[in-house]
């Protein structure tokens, strides 16, 4: 197993691609805590993964990412409960779909503060117990659309774009101290809210992708775990498309 004896927080775990990385990174034998907006989202997803993998460790916590004191507590929680935090997944985010003349300023700020300063506070609360034992993986999320922007909703491009270049620097400032730094950057991936598109939305969109099918969010877990394991322990700074060589 790749992430045997591994503790991994991935934040954004109760569903969708978050879910699907708890549960790869389980199966390879790791201790996972799944952070959550909510706790009784956190707990369902607890209890329907401790169903599936009865003999792994999984826990919930709901911090509020936005605020650095809350996830630092909560972090350090998590460090005196198992002793190590070996890995962080910057999972966690929201999107919209405005056009910009009906922007608000509430709006972009509401993306920002999860998507890029939510990731700076969980990276910040995790750094410094990763550098005192030597080493560590923190992965984020970031987004085909970083590359190529998308026609609405430019917050959500743009807090992603942030991730690629905060992504690069951190790995660069903490590679000396053991601690590897990357992103990962889905395409158009099976999720609750591509479900929920009808059919002939769905089907330009299969069209425009040289696999000839979307992501699935397995795709994208798997990817996380190679990245957390010691088969990628000489990569850093890279921000890996997982897109099927989709182009916006």
């Amino acid at each position: 197993m790749k992430l045997d004896g591994k503790t991994v927080i991935v934040t954004g775990g109760s569903r969708g691609i978050g879910f699907a990385t708890a549960e790869k990174f389980l199966a390879e034998g790791a201790t996972v805590i799944i952070a959550a907006s909510r706790e009784e989202t956190a707990n369902q997803a607890v209890a329907d993964l401790k169903e599936k993998y009865p003999e792994r460790t999984v826990c919930g916590i709901w911090p509020n990412l936005s605020e650095l004191d809350d996830v630092r507590k909560v972090f350090q929680e998590v460090f005196d409960e198992f002793g190590r935090i070996d890995v962080l997944v910057n999972n966690a985010g929201v999107s919209d779909s405005k056009s910009f003349t009906d922007y608000e300023e509430s709006t972009f700020d509401r993306v920002m503060d999860l998507n890029v300063k939510g990731v700076f506070n969980c990276c910040r609360a995790v750094a410094d117990h990763m550098a005192a034992q030597g080493n560590g993986v923190i992965l984020n999320a970031s987004s085909m659309v970083s590359r190529y922007g998308q026609p609405s909703g430019v917050a959500y491009p743009t807090s992603k774009f942030a991730i690629n270049g905060f992504t690069l620097s951190l790995a660069r400032e903490l590679a000396p101290k053991g601690i590897r730094v990357n992103a990962v950057a889905p395409g158009i991936t099976n999720t609750d809210m591509v479900k929920a598109l009808p059919k002939e939305m769905i089907d330009p969109l299969i069209e425009q992708i040289p696999l000839g099918r979307l992501g699935q969010p397995e795709d994208i877990a798997n990817t996380y775990a190679f990245l957390a394991s010691d088969e990628a322990a000489y990569i850093t700074g890279v921000v890996l498309s997982v897109d099927g060589l989709a182009r916006a």
